[in-house]
């Protein structure tokens, strides 16, 4: 769970806020009791960075994708059921 820090401690202790952030995960820091900023690791930052892909492309680069010519993607000619009663 975040930490939050009021403003002035958190120039003042500015280190262990650091330190917090890079063991315990991002930090807050309110000003005027308003939550105005995250401390945060490099490293949580960068997984933030990661590029969202489109679908299509996450299924083109898929491992499936150099099997997908041999999986059957034919239709079940069985006929279709009829409606259910509930």
């Amino acid at each position: 769970m975040a930490r939050i820090w009021q403003l002035q401690e958190a120039k003042n202790k500015f280190s262990e806020v650091v330190e917090e952030a890079m063991k315990h995960g991002p930090q807050v820091v309110t000003k005027r009791g308003i939550e105005t900023v995250i401390v945060l690791s490099y490293q949580d930052y960068q997984k933030l960075l990661v590029p969202q892909q489109r679908l299509s492309a996450f299924f083109q680069e898929s491992p499936l994708a150099e099997v997908a010519d041999e999986l059957d993607f034919s239709r079940d000619p069985r006929p279709t059921r009829g409606d259910v009663v509930l």
